[in-house]
């Protein structure tokens, strides 16, 4: 059964990226809908899939990391405007019988992802 899961990782303290906000929009031309919100866990990790089964349709979708709310959360200075306040994330769903895995390496001024296992 397919499924999607995220995973953050906090690359400025070197742990798991706990309590972000995370939104997954589906991405139709120009439109944006709002299909779920999560919030990490202490692992930086959902506790359960954010899509799986007959909820995981092949498509465009985009995953919304709240990460300077984290960082504000943890009394990082951020100044009066965070370098990076979201960190949105694009990418396409094709086989449904997959397991696609998005992580989110992030520091308040860089971030990195990949499709991971």
């Amino acid at each position: 059964m397919g499924k999607l899961t995220t995973h953050v990782l906090d690359t400025m303290h070197g742990v798991p990226g706990a309590n972000i906000q995370v939104e997954l929009f589906r991405v139709e031309g120009d439109s944006l809908t709002k299909v779920k919100t999560v919030t990490t866990n202490f692992d930086g990790r959902t506790d359960q899939p954010i899509l799986e089964g007959d909820s995981l349709v092949s498509g465009k979708y985009q995953l919304v990391f709240h990460v300077a709310d984290y960082y504000k959360n943890r009394d990082v200075d951020l100044g009066e405007i965070p370098f990076l306040d979201d960190v949105v994330i694009r990418f396409g769903l094709g086989d449904t019988s997959m397991h696609y895995h998005v992580p989110l390496l992030v520091s308040p001024y860089s971030f990195s992802t990949y499709r991971g296992s």
